[in-house]
Parts: C-alpha cells; sequence; structure tokens
C-alpha cells in the first residue's frame, strides 16, 4: 500500500532546513509529496523532551489523512521507533542512523561526568547545528530521556534501518542488535559516517522501493 503522508522527523540539536531534510524533501516532491517536518525545537529548545516530541508529533500524525511513513534521523530514528508502538497511524519507517541507545548506559551524547555536572547546574550548553552555535538545554531533558527505552517498544511495521559503519555518535553495533531477530526490520550497513550524505542517493533508491512510489 502507498503511503502519501510522509514525516521527517529531525536529529538532536537540529532541525527541519538540515541538508538532508532537504534533499528528501525535493526528491518526494518529485512524486508530488509533500515531506512534513516537524520542528521540534518549538516553542523552546531549553525545555526539550522526548515527551514533548512525541506529543507534537502526535498532535500531527492525526491530522494526517491516513496512514502515515516515518522517516527518522538519530534522535528522530528513536522518536519514531516509540511513535510506532503509541500511534495505530504509522504504517512504515525508515530509520537513519537511529540512536536506539539514546537515554541508555553507554549513549555516547554525554558522558557521565557531564550528566552529573548538568544534574547539579540544571542546564548544560549544547551545540545547536541549525543555529551553529551554543543553546541552553534544562536538565529535565536527560530525566525524560530515560524513561524510554527503543529496545521495548512494540513495533511490528515494516522498518528500513541505514546506518554507517563509521558512524562515532551511534554504534552500528547496537542497531545491529535492534535489528536483530525482529523480522519486520531490514538493516542496510554502509560506509560512512553519522551524518549520511555519502550515502543519500542510496538511501533515496531504497525509500523509493520501500515505500512504493516507483511506477
Amino acid at each position: 500500500m502507498k503511503t502519501r503522508d510522509v514525516f521527517y522527523l529531525h536529529g538532536f540539536a537540529s532541525s527541519p532546513a538540515s541538508a538532508k531534510a532537504a534533499y528528501l524533501a525535493e526528491r518526494f516532491g518529485q512524486h508530488r509529496i509533500t515531506l512534513r517536518s516537524p520542528d521540534f525545537n518549538q516553542p523552546d529548545f531549553a525545555t526539550l523532551t522526548i515527551t514533548r516530541m512525541l506529543d507534537q508529533l502526535g498532535r500531527e500524525i492525526e491530522a494526517a489523512s491516513g496512514p502515515v511513513a516515518l522517516i527518522g534521523s538519530s534522535l528522530g530514528g528513536t522518536l519514531a521507533i516509540l511513535a510506532a508502538d503509541r500511534f495505530a497511524r504509522v504504517g512504515r519507517l525508515a530509520l537513519l542512523a537511529p540512536a536506539v541507545m539514546f537515554g541508555r548506559p553507554g549513549h555516547r551524547l554525554f558522558t557521565p561526568d557531564q550528566v552529573d555536572e548538568w544534574r547539579r547546574r540544571g542546564v548544560r550548553p549544547v551545540f545547536h547545528y541549525a543555529d551553529r552555535g551554543e543553546r541552553p538545554l534544562n536538565f529535565g531533558f536527560y530525566e525524560d530521556s530515560v524513561r524510554y527505552n527503543a529496545f521495548d517498544a512494540v513495533c511490528a511495521q515494516p522498518t528500513l534501518i541505514v546506518q554507517g559503519v563509521r558512524d562515532t555518535s551511534v554504534d552500528h553495533r547496537t542497531v545491529e542488535a535492534f535489528a536483530r531477530g525482529r523480522r519486520n526490520v531490514s538493516l542496510s550497513l554502509v560506509d560512512d559516517d553519522h551524518q549520511l550524505m555519502a550515502s543519500l542517493p542510496r538511501i533515496w533508491n531504497e525509500l523509493e522501493t520501500f515505500l512504493e512510489l516507483k511506477d
């Protein structure tokens, strides 16, 4: 079944204006599909939480006309997994370097010492790629993140994952562990880093097939 409502979920400290989002939006446009890209920085990056992201995405999914496909990048990939568990309208997932360990021990984004300091101060500066500068983020973000575990999510929808083996932000072995034993998941490992920019043509080719966009 073809999916006409497609959402792109940007990663942590990124935005819908990223180069990856623009690349995909242009190609979906060739199929007369508007790629919907919620801005999870709104209303304020400092008060960002995964719960807020899920609530925002849920409202947009409910406003769609039918089944939706989610394309999630990095933390957006984790969000897509959690949304698939929560919202019945999610029909397919495409995950690009999904941060499946986010909020769990062993994740590379914040070290234990950084978390301890963050807890003491209540806020920490985070480099925001869209703004090309630091923005404050409340400790509530971390406290909220540990409530969620992508490995525990019930995610039975057809799922495509593309993961770089040179990714220093998301260990490809954790993504392989997530995919292992899930018959609904197709995993492609590529010789690329976390941004997957060199792999975008291959990603698009796989997306066209996966979302049944080719005539």
